[in-house]
């Protein structure tokens, strides 16, 4: 995360304390799987050596496979949830998920407008699961309000161009530099687009994830795609790029390292239940396989190398 955290914490004189870890406040659902949500959004920015201030925004009923259902909170009990922590804690970053309706939306915009100099990440998730006539007053609200305040907007491929892009009729997908462009006429600096299809290379496939703005592609990288299904892969990648923009790293440098750890959080993902795979975003912290023991990917292949234990993310971490 701060590549410089250790030397100041070694340069402290006896008894001087350190200063505190950066801290995000996440918008973000109650997902009681533990997979997304603001339980994700708190491992991941844990994980990355932030501070979490988790912002209740509705509840979502689901399990590790399907959504059946969401409850949204009122506005205005959202509005409190954040107010009353940041009259306490000043905030380096920003990070929105599903927010759960269109008035939260407007709500959550009020309170960003406040705080136009912090950097705001926000996450796109796939909301075919709603229904029409709550998706559509949502998605409107969130192009007025929320695009306009984001540093960063992240999403599927997919996702992102049935949200920005909704009468793409070409036979060829648009490039991430069309989505850049289609958000930067709400007000987005960039885009960063995951899961976009390459071509096959004989057995493997690989999917590419690209950072761009309307000029152009800045960066990404791709990965070998995974076999197995995973939830909340999303809202960690997104978490993971706001704490890192609130420590203060140059963005495209944090795009590479918050694609890093989940790349990373996915292949030691588990399955907790009978449906999709949970990242593991603390696997920094897993003791290494014992000699001659090799561990196992979410979809039951052998890593290519154990050699190197995983290595904790940004700066070493208090224990406490």
């Amino acid at each position: 995360m701060n590549p410089d955290a250790q030397d100041h914490a070694d340069a402290l004189e006896p008894g001087q304390e350190a200063p505190p870890p950066a801290c995000v406040m996440t918008f973000n659902v109650s997902d009681a799987s533990g997979a997304g949500g603001v339980a994700g959004d708190v491992a991941t920015i844990a994980a990355m050596g932030a501070h979490p201030l988790p912002v209740v925004t509705t509840l979502l009923m689901r399990d590790t496979a399907e959504i059946f259902d969401h409850h949204p909170i009122d506005d205005e009990a959202v509005i409190e949830q954040a107010r009353s922590i940041l009259e306490d804690v000043p905030v380096s970053a920003w990070k929105v998920g599903f927010l759960g309706s269109a008035d939260t939306v407007a709500a959550v915009a009020e309170i960003l407008s406040d705080y136009a100099e912090v950097p705001l990440v926000a996450y796109m998730p796939d909301l075919s699961w709603l229904d029409e006539d709550q998706r559509e007053p949502y998605l409107e609200a969130y192009r007025e309000l929320i695009l306009p305040a984001a540093e960063v907007l992240t999403g599927n491929h997919k996702t992102l161009t049935d949200f920005l892009l909704p009468e793409w009729d070409s036979e060829r997908p648009p490039s991430a530099r069309e989505l850049a462009v289609a958000a930067g006429e709400r007000g987005t600096r960039y885009v960063l687009v995951t899961g976009v299809m390459l071509p096959a290379r004989g057995a493997e496939q690989f999917i590419d994830n690209v950072l761009a703005s309307p000029q152009g592609a800045l960066t990404g990288e791709k990965f070998e795609r995974f076999e197995a299904g995973f939830v909340g892969a999303g809202d960690t990648l997104a978490a993971a790029l706001a704490s890192l923009l609130a420590a203060g790293s140059e963005l495209q440098a944090a795009v590479g390292e918050a694609l890093a750890f989940l790349d990373q959080s996915l292949d030691s993902g588990f399955r907790p239940g009978m449906g999709n795979v949970v990242p593991d975003r603390f696997f920094w912290a897993l003791p290494p396989p014992e000699e001659g023991e090799v561990g196992q990917g979410p979809d039951g292949s052998e890593p290519e190398d154990q050699a190197e234990p995983p290595k904790a993310p940004g700066a070493a971490r208090r224990v406490h």
